[in-house]
């Protein structure tokens, strides 16, 4: 990422790149231009470079999906990440982070080193398959037959087979969404509320492929960008002892209720400054790829029709002019509003904004919060720290961290 951070340093909010191609490509990362190309003028601006890819895995989802087909299947999509939706999955997300903790406690782990990169995948999967299926992914996994979603963890081969292999979790999507139609969930997971969800206009249910192209387009999103981002928290928690204790002291004196509502995890004030920080130098979602359908003026550029703009959220959360100690993880600096309303897009902006980003928060807050009562997470020294941008920002190797129990807990 370092070359981007030069050519932003040297070129300032926007500069062209050609391609090898000869074709324009604009980097922006002012928050007034982002603004405008997400929000204010959206509707003239498609998914850009590497959608084509995107739809030969995922199908024309939310992901890939544009104009009024994206319209409707926002519409339809959405009641299914409304808050008392999200409510009632929390325990589920509890349970999963209980089964992790009780693992680490029953194995041995505790006092050893563990793959956290590993732990914190094979976590988020399974939560957000939990979220999407229900009892039946718990079946799946407890028939001993072979996890079709292991392909989502295992390191890819960025090779036809993995694109095969892929593709094939459809065939088991469909599977599911056959069953489920001959026997509905009693639990209101996401997949039954996209079944149930009609079109306001023709009161047409979504088919069994859109219905596929959407939970293959949930899981991905949903899986390793938290994955990610957890990742890079607890290296960056272990780097600053003054965070982690004030991280502890939060959680330490903030119960969990029983019957625990998306409002009470507002209760983590520190915790969220945690997450929102850790978005901040280490937002998944590196870049953001737009095309203009027609001509447009972005600052001082004139914008052809048909050009590629790459928003990038990395440059735009270290923007000097919007932030104090770029480089420095100083979780505080969320105690006061932003200086701009653009300033942080971990989860993009405008219509297109990721749908599940309460979700994702209500996730991310719950497992530190579970974690880091019970264990103190330690780097494991001497493993090189390097930042991978591929479709989410990694780390460029796997991370391994000691887990030490809390005395206390």
């Amino acid at each position: 990422m370092e070359w981007l951070l030069e050519l932003f340093n040297q070129l300032g909010d926007i500069f062209c790149l050609l391609t090898r191609e000869g074709k324009s490509v604009y980097v922006v990362s002012n928050p007034d231009y982002v603004k405008h190309v997400l929000v204010a003028n959206h509707c003239n601006y498609t998914k850009g470079v590497g959608i084509d890819r995107v739809k030969i895995l995922l199908g024309n989802g939310l992901m890939a999906s544009e104009g009024d087909f994206w319209q409707r299947q926002r519409k339809l999509v959405q009641p299914a990440f409304h808050k008392t939706v999200l409510s009632g999955m929390l325990e589920a997300i509890r349970d999963c982070n209980l089964t992790l903790i009780d693992r680490w406690r029953q194995s041995q782990v505790a006092n050893t080193s563990v793959d956290i990169t590993e732990e914190t995948s094979n976590l988020t999967l399974r939560i957000v398959l939990d979220a999407l299926f229900g009892d039946q992914i718990g079946r799946a996994f407890e028939t001993g037959s072979a996890n079709p979603f292991s392909v989502l963890t295992d390191e890819p081969e960025r090779n036809l087979q993995f694109a095969y292999k892929f593709r094939g979790l459809g065939k088991q999507l469909q599977q599911w969404i056959e069953q489920r139609r001959e026997c509905s969930s009693p639990r209101q997971d996401l997949l039954a509320l996209m079944m149930q969800a009609r079109d306001r206009q023709s009161g047409e249910p979504m088919t069994d492929k859109q219905l596929i192209d959407e939970a293959m387009t949930l899981i991905v999103a949903g899986h390793e960008t938290t994955a990610s981002a957890l990742n890079w928290l607890w290296y960056l928690v272990s780097q600053h002892p003054e965070v982690e204790r004030t991280l502890h002291d939060e959680i330490d004196a903030t119960e969990l209720p029983v019957d625990l509502q998306l409002d009470d995890l507002n209760r983590f004030t520190y915790t969220r400054q945690v997450i929102a920080e850790t978005l901040r130098l280490y937002p998944p979602g590196w870049l953001l790829t737009r095309r203009a359908i027609g001509e447009d003026r972005i600052g001082n550029y004139r914008v052809p029709a048909g050009s590629d703009v790459f928003i990038s959220p990395y440059l735009v959360h270290r923007h000097p002019d919007l932030w104090n100690e770029l480089d420095a993880f100083r979780p505080e600096r969320f105690d006061t509003p932003q200086s701009h309303r653009y300033a942080s897009i971990p989860f993009a902006a405008g219509p297109r904004a990721c749908i599940g980003e309460q979700f994702a928060l209500a996730e991310m807050t719950l497992h530190v919060a579970m974690v880091a009562r019970r264990f103190r997470l330690c780097y494991v020294p001497g493993q090189p720290i390097a930042v991978e941008a591929q479709v989410n920002l990694r780390t460029r190797n796997n991370l391994w961290m000691r887990v030490i129990p809390r005395n206390s807990h």
